[in-house]
């Protein structure tokens, strides 16, 4: 047993490794064997990739069995994460996000980048802004020790929120008149990502827990699973970028340049709803996912809108590709960060 927690542990710590490692596999895949993504790319359901759909679940699936009704029944005794988790996601977010693309694409970088260029830049970087976390927020969950059963509530109502809200901010934000989000990627992606395996970590606790009991349960069989949630994310990671590899080796400057102030915007977020999260006297467990969701982006619905409205080798569909080449180090790092300063929590 001590050498599987050693190995789990030495996996766990050495992460950004393997994170840069299936992002650069990915990129030989893509280039190198251009009919693997192709093959993949074609397994879709309402613009949802079934393979990446799968590796999610994989992802998640231990987090939900960690659901534990009886904790959800008390969510409603504490609504200031929700609250702070809305806030955050809808009435700052967006605006920040457009703001600092603003300012890097078409000031500071205005002499890099052409106006048109710059303009589908900020359409992509618009498209993350106003999608918060659904899937990979169980992630840095799981990661930073979060209330699994507070986690699912705040993806869950950011989930109804989009519904209404996305088309709005993003006509809002850029001025655009005629967007036609595809709604089915909604409902298709909160369906997969979020109600069935919800309904099947569910099912998993109560059938473990009447047959071997609670002990059981939480002391050994949900410890099978240690690795399951690392190992979907880097396999996600390989596929998508193996997905854009030509688009990402044919803009390495412009790569560097979308990052600046996606890496900025996610920083800032973050500490925006951590920094509140703690001034509100929020547990750690509640306030360290409440910053992961707000900083964190759901870049499967963000890729999908910008193919749909602009082409899959549009700059807009690059953007938002670069938004996840930013987005899992610059997580893993403000998850390190969060676990670092847990003792600043009541």
């Amino acid at each position: 047993m001590n050498s599987k927690k050693k190995a789990i542990n030495t996996f766990q710590r050495y992460l950004s490794v393997w994170v840069l490692l299936c992002m650069a596999a990915g990129v030989l895949i893509g280039h190198f064997v251009p009919a693997v993504p192709a093959a993949l790319g074609r397994l879709q359901i309402s613009g949802i990739s079934i393979p990446i759909a799968v590796l999610i679940w994989i992802m998640i699936y231990p987090m939900m069995m960690k659901v534990d009704f009886q904790s959800v029944r008390q969510i409603g005794k504490n609504p200031k994460g929700l609250v702070l988790t809305w806030i955050v996601n809808w009435l700052i977010k967006p605006f920040t996000m457009y703001g600092i693309a603003y300012l890097f694409l078409f000031v500071v970088f205005k002499s890099l980048i052409a106006p048109e260029l710059a303009t589908q830049y900020l359409a992509g970087a618009v498209l993350l802004g106003a999608a918060p976390c659904t899937a990979m927020v169980f992630v840095w969950s799981a990661l930073t020790k979060g209330n699994p059963a507070y986690t699912v509530v705040q993806v869950a109502t950011n989930d109804l929120i989009i519904l209404v809200a996305f088309v709005p901010i993003v006509k809002f934000l850029l001025g655009v008149s005629n967007v036609a989000v595809p709604y089915s990627t909604l409902f298709v992606s909160i369906l997969l990502f979020v109600v069935i395996p919800l309904a099947g970590g569910i099912l998993t606790r109560m059938a473990v827990i009447r047959q071997k009991g609670a002990d059981y349960f939480e002391n050994t069989f949900i410890h099978r699973f240690d690795n399951a949630t690392t190992a979907g994310l880097l396999l996600t990671l390989i596929i998508i970028f193996s997905s854009q590899a030509e688009v990402i080796l044919s803009n390495p400057l412009h790569i560097v340049l979308i990052a600046v102030p996606l890496t900025i915007q996610t920083f800032l977020i973050f500490f925006i709803a951590y920094g509140a999260g703690r001034m509100l006297k929020l547990p750690h467990d509640i306030a360290a996912p409440a910053g992961m969701i707000g900083a964190s982006n759901f870049f499967e619905l963000a890729v999908a809108v910008a193919v749909a409205l602009f082409g899959t080798t549009s700059p807009a569909a690059l953007a938002t590709t670069v938004g996840v080449l930013t987005e899992v180090p610059v997580m893993l790092l403000l998850v390190r960060i969060a676990n670092k300063t847990k003792a600043g929590f009541a």
